[in-house]
């Protein structure tokens, strides 16, 4: 009965003091608030990274052939007039093969074309050469017609797999199975439309270097019989024509134990033929994502930190204001002395009302920080349509957050335990009072 009578005499002076207790509290409010929040901000950012590193497969080493700068091209590349050689050899792809027979996958794909076609539209080519395998090692699927076969290939069939955006650009109101584009003046068919891939304008844009929902791809054995090996491009006035056998390899390991072993065996093997590896790049997706991974504790740790400061004052607040309370309720405490109570229970009292302000602060926080973290995520995307400020937001803005459950209990045990702690002082101050001398007290 002892415990339950101070936990209802402290409840009964935050009540009269209500507006003293929200004030006091407002700083452990807004303190968990801003952990939470920071937190499910690097949580969701980090989750988005990870999403789109294990799109281009976490078991992948991807081979690329890249053009070499002008100093190198006597080393990785050969250049004969406007024309220039570099990148992976169809003798290359054969060496891998043989030097890792266990591995999953090994899937070439062949760059072709300068521009894509239909009617009075055209882009930029994003035709590629490749197998029926491509879609095991990557994250394309088809949502409409089919994929390429292996008939495909055998008959060097002229036929096409569009990406979403290709599909929405050449065929705005028709249907595109059925239709027909053109790849420079090589008419193919269309089979297959691929499903939207949401790497468009991020950091998997970026690692992959295109936009995958422009890819075109049709079978490799096509685009060799069609195109050859030239790639000759037309952009903003200027030509250029390159010469390259094969533009990536897709090498997939056994598991992820293995990932890193391959690659390595990859770059030394790469090394010895092609001296410099300066028209050859290799793409991990396994290094950068745990790479991700680091960088996203490091984050979290300092936008967790930052946000505790919030918390520390929070706490700093609560004592100055018990402090004053101790002063202003000197008199009360000398009469409650005169009555009978020690100085543990005056002690338990003050710790009580810093205890409840604490954690009655913390769930607010909690309950303001999920709600802020959920607004933030639902608001961004509109802000682009939004007046005056649209025009500094890209269209395609967005900022993830995800909710942990190890930040809502972290921010809220510390904002209780930190209330106790700064709690203790005042309490002590306020059981040493004198009672003689408290009960003089105006």
């Amino acid at each position: 009965m002892y415990i339950f009578e101070i936990i209802r005499l402290g409840l009964n002076d935050l009540r009269l003091h209500l507006l003293r207790s929200v004030l006091t509290a407002l700083g452990i409010i807004l303190g968990v608030a801003a952990v939470i929040t920071m937190v499910s901000i690097g949580e969701g950012s980090k989750l988005e990274a990870l999403a789109t590193i294990e799109r281009l497969g976490a078991r992948n080493t991807i081979l690329r052939s890249q053009k070499p700068p002008e100093s190198s091209q006597q080393q990785g590349g050969q250049q004969s007039g406007w024309l220039t050689r570099f990148g992976i050899t169809r003798d290359d792809m054969a060496v891998i093969e043989a030097n890792f027979p266990d591995a999953t996958w090994i899937v070439p794909v062949k760059a072709v074309g300068g521009e894509i076609l239909r009617e009075n539209r055209r882009q930029v080519s994003q035709a590629f050469g490749t197998t029926p395998e491509f879609p095991l090692v990557s994250s394309v699927r088809v949502e409409r017609g089919r994929y390429l076969t292996n008939a495909d290939m055998e008959n060097r069939s002229a036929v096409l797999v569009i990406g979403s955006e290709v599909a929405k650009e050449m065929f705005p109101f028709d249907d595109p199975i059925g239709q027909t584009l053109r790849i420079d003046e090589q008419a193919l068919e269309i089979v297959g439309v691929l499903a939207p891939v949401g790497l468009s304008g991020g950091s998997g844009a970026a690692l992959i270097g295109r936009d995958l929902n422009l890819d075109v791809h049709m079978p490799i054995t096509t685009a060799l019989a069609m195109f050859g090996d030239l790639i000759a491009r037309r952009a903003a006035g200027s030509f250029e024509a390159s010469e390259v056998e094969i533009s990536e390899i897709y090498l997939t390991s056994p598991d992820r134990e293995r990932v890193l072993v391959d690659a390595q065996r990859l770059r030394r093997l790469m090394a010895i033929r092609s001296a410099g590896m300066s028209d050859l790049g290799v793409i991990v997706p396994y290094e950068l994502l745990d790479k991700a991974r680091r960088d996203a504790l490091t984050w979290n740790l300092v936008l967790g930190a930052i946000a505790g400061i919030s918390l520390l004052v929070g706490g700093i607040g609560i004592m100055n204001i018990m402090l004053a309370t101790v002063t202003e309720r000197t008199r009360e405490i000398g009469i409650r002395r005169a009555l009978g109570a020690t100085r543990g229970n005056i002690t338990a009292q003050f710790l009580v009302e810093t205890g409840v302000l604490s954690a009655l602060g913390g769930l607010i926080g909690v309950a303001l920080g999920i709600g802020l973290s959920v607004a933030i995520e639902f608001t961004v995307p509109l802000l682009p349509d939004a007046p005056l400020v649209g025009r500094f937001f890209d269209r395609d803005a967005a900022l993830p957050t995800a909710i942990t459950t190890w930040s809502i209990a972290l921010s809220f045990g510390v904002a209780t335990l930190i209330g106790l702690v700064f709690g203790i002082y005042p309490a002590m101050q306020a059981a040493k009072q004198d009672p003689i001398v408290a009960l003089r007290h105006d």
